[in-house]
């Protein structure tokens, strides 16, 4: 049996060498999966809000960019919110705003090819009393 020892030896690298070849791709791929739909929320929340608040009597859709703009950059980074636009919109038969909002996401947010994303909000606008 002491021979035996002598075959085995290193083997065990071996095994985790092969079994992280599997691991990390996976580990990464849901990385990246949650890192997109994070964002994808995160504008998509920012854009609704926009609207909102470019709907109300006071404001107009430049008010809702503003307000989007400072939405993204408050809770994940500005660089998502270069690209943001608002424009007036029928939103199922009614006047209304719509905020839209593109946006790359790099690999694993470092850099890299991106998944473009495109994300649009609505709301009624608010009518005076």
């Amino acid at each position: 049996m002491p021979g035996h020892d002598r075959e085995q030896r290193g083997s065990a690298v071996v095994d985790f060498v092969l079994v992280l070849v599997v691991l990390v791709p996976i580990f990464l791929g849901i990385l990246q999966i949650a890192l997109v739909l994070l964002v994808r929320n995160t504008l998509a929340s920012a854009a609704s809000e926009g609207a909102r608040y470019a709907a109300t009597l006071d404001r107009g859709p430049d008010d809702g960019v503003a307000r989007t703009r400072d939405q993204i950059d408050g809770a994940i980074s500005g660089r998502f919110a270069r690209d943001v636009s608002a424009r007036t919109a029928n939103v199922d038969g009614a006047e209304g705003v719509e905020v839209t909002v593109r946006a790359v996401v790099p690999a694993l947010g470092i850099g890299g090819p991106g998944i473009a994303l495109e994300v649009t909000g609505r709301a009624v606008e608010e009518q005076p009393p």
